[in-house]
C-alpha cells in the first residue's frame, strides 16, 4: 500500500542562538512554523530501498544514502520504496530535507522520539504545527494559538551551508526568546519584533543578496514582518490576510522561488501531512 502525504515548508520566525555545547552542537530557541506548501512524499514498503525524485527543485538532490529520507528509513529499520516530488528548494533554511525525512517517519508508523539524531530539524517536522524548539530540537513545546496567517517564502537561487553560517557567526550565547504571549494579530506581531534570527547578520554577510529579498519583501504592501528563516537563503513576509500574501509573492522578481501559503493551524486532522492511501 503507497502512502502520500504533504512536507510542509518549516518555517522559524524566531530563532535565538543560545549556547554550544562541549561536543559543538549548538543550542537553539526558536518558534517554528509550517507553511501549507512543500514536497509531496510516497511512500510503499518494500523489499529493498528505492528512492526516486521528481518535480521543479529536484536537481541535485542525492538518491542514495545521502538523501535524509533514505537515512529515516533505514533509522527505524525499514526497506521502503520513496518517491519524492521536489518543490521545496534544498540547503535553503526552510527544512526541506528534514521534512522529507520526517514525512517518511510518519508514513512508515514512528513518531519520531530520539529523531533529533538525523537531524536538529526532523523531530519538529514530525510534529509539524506550530512549536517552541529547544535544546539541539529535541526538546519541542507547545505555544499559545497563533492568529491567522499568511505567508511569503522567497530564494533568490543560493545556497547558504547552515556549517559556514555558524562558523561565521561571531556570538552564540545570545538571549532566549522572551515569555510567549499573544492573543491576536498584533500582539502576536508586537512579540515577535522583539525576537531575532541570530543567524541572519552571518548569512547576509555570506551572500549579500539576502539583503536585497529583506528589502524587497518588506516594501510589499500588508508585510508586517520580514525576516529570514532558518540558516538561510530563504526569508518570508508575513500577512493578514491571502490576497495581500498572493500580491506580494506575483510582485517578486521572476528569478527568485517565491510562494504565498497559510500558515498551517495546530490542529493536524485539518492539515495534509495526514497521510492517506495513493490511489494513483
Amino acid at each position: 500500500m503507497r502512502m502520500r502525504g504533504l512536507a510542509p515548508a518549516k518555517v522559524n520566525l524566531a530563532l535565538h542562538v543560545v549556547g554550544r555545547r562541549d561536543d559543538g552542537l549548538h543550542l537553539l530557541d526558536s518558534l517554528v512554523v509550517f507553511a501549507d506548501t512543500g514536497d509531496w512524499v510516497e511512500v510503499r514498503p518494500a523489499e529493498t530501498m528505492r528512492l526516486r525524485v521528481q518535480g521543479p527543485t529536484a536537481e541535485g538532490v542525492p538518491t542514495d544514502q545521502r538523501n535524509l529520507a533514505w537515512r529515516a528509513a533505514d533509522w527505524v529499520r525499514q526497506s521502503a520504496d520513496i518517491l519524492i516530488e521536489k518543490h521545496l528548494p534544498h540547503a535553503a533554511g526552510i527544512g526541506g530535507g528534514s521534512a522529507d525525512a520526517a514525512a517518511v517517519l510518519r508514513a512508515l508508523g514512528s513518531t519520531g522520539a530520539g529523531s533529533e539524531a538525523l537531524g536538529a530539524d526532523v523531530p519538529v517536522c514530525v510534529r509539524c504545527r506550530p512549536t517552541r524548539m529547544r535544546g539541539i530540537g529535541e526538546v519541542l513545546d507547545d505555544v499559545p494559538p497563533l492568529p491567522a496567517l499568511w505567508i511569503v517564502l522567497v530564494n533568490p537561487g543560493v545556497e547558504v551551508p547552515t556549517g559556514a553560517v555558524f562558523g561565521a557567526m561571531e556570538r552564540v550565547d545570545n538571549p532566549p526568546l522572551p515569555a510567549l504571549d499573544w492573543t491576536d494579530f498584533d500582539s502576536f506581531l508586537g512579540w515577535l519584533v522583539e525576537t531575532r534570527n541570530d543567524m541572519e547578520g552571518a548569512a547576509r554577510d555570506l551572500q549579500p543578496v539576502i539583503g536585497a529579498v529583506l528589502e524587497r519583501l518588506a516594501a510589499t504592501p500588508g508585510c508586517a514582518l520580514a525576516r529570514m528563516s532558518g540558516s538561510g537563503a530563504t526569508c518570508f513576509g508575513l500577512y493578514a490576510g491571502e490576497a495581500e500574501a498572493r500580491a506580494a509573492a506575483a510582485a517578486l522578481p521572476e528569478g527568485w522561488w517565491a510562494v504565498a501559503a497559510r500558515v498551517l493551524e495546530d490542529s493536524p486532522t485539518a492539515q495534509r501531512i495526514q497521510f492517506s492511501r495513493a490511489t494513483t
